[in-house]
């Protein structure tokens, strides 16, 4: 009898993602919405920032399947284009937050003389709560897409670096950091080679709930009128610009909501997901 063949472990790691169904959902949603932004700028025949005056409060016809907002505007075309800006958006921040909380968080975990330093500044920051801190940098730098990224980043660095802290803290025990010591490495090294990628799992769970994070805060940012300025085709706008409409033209509303609600669900269902597949504790019983 010949023996079968052992799957790789790349095949093993698929199948525990594939048996995950927080993860089947929320990633079936993400690539609902990545479609959407891609292919539906693409297939519609309107310019999102093109006014039809004559075609205002249109409900939803086979020809503006979610109806047209005040200014005659295809409303599909706006949904599709916010969803670029808010997908866009959230790349972003997570890339900043990212490199900017997983350098803050190892270098506090590893070098314990300026742990307490780092950390409280930290700690200052997040005193205050992501969103109230937000709108008060884009409202001293003004509303516009690199004010809105850098507002957020800012806003969600700290969270990112005390969970890369709290990953460093117990990695930094381990007998392999201790013969890399041994051997002469430099700290940039150790940092490099061996903290960061033991960090890398619990940093991407967090970074999916950021994510999440980031589109809801940019959307609040346009609804309250200090994110991306009108025209620009944001869900926020969309759905400020619709409230004094809610009554006779609800779709104005309700197709950008829908967006965000879907968007804030795939991400939170997509870490949920990760969480459960990448944390060690859980993956014995999946």
């Amino acid at each position: 009898m010949t023996r079968a063949a052992m799957p790789s472990p790349r095949a093993l790691l698929v199948q525990r993602f594939l048996r995950s169904p927080a993860f089947v959902v929320g990633l079936a949603i993400v690539v609902l919405l990545v479609v959407m932004g891609v292919l539906g700028v693409w297939l519609s025949p309107y310019d999102a920032t093109a006014m039809n005056l004559r075609n205002r409060l249109s409900p939803p016809t086979a020809q503006n399947w979610f109806g047209t907002d005040n200014f005659g505007r295809d409303n599909f075309t706006r949904v599709a284009v916010g969803s670029q800006m808010s997908l866009f958006v959230g790349l972003m921040v997570v890339l900043i937050s990212g490199v900017g909380g997983a350098l803050i968080g190892a270098i506090a975990g590893y070098v314990r003389s300026l742990d307490n330093i780092m950390m409280r500044v930290m700690d200052a920051f997040m005193a205050f709560p992501a969103m109230l801190l937000a709108i008060a940098i884009t409202a001293a730098l003004g509303p516009s897409l690199f004010n809105v990224v850098i507002a957020l980043a800012i806003s969600y660095i700290p969270r990112t670096a005390r969970i890369v802290r709290s990953s460093t803290l117990v990695v930094r025990e381990q007998q392999f950091i201790e013969a890399a010591q041994v051997a002469g490495s430099s700290t940039a090294r150790i940092l490099r080679v061996h903290i960061l990628p033991n960090c890398l799992s619990a940093m991407v769970v967090q970074l999916t709930f950021v994510f999440a994070y980031a589109v809801l805060a940019e959307a609040t940012l346009s609804y309250l009128g200090v994110g991306l300025p009108p025209p620009a085709p944001t869900w926020g706008n969309a759905i400020s610009a619709g409230r004094e409409y809610i009554i006779e033209a609800w779709w104005m509303s309700v197709f950008p909501g829908l967006a965000i609600t879907l968007a804030v669900l795939g991400f939170n269902l997509l870490g949920d997901g990760l969480r459960d597949v990448l944390d060690p504790h859980l993956a014995t019983e999946m």
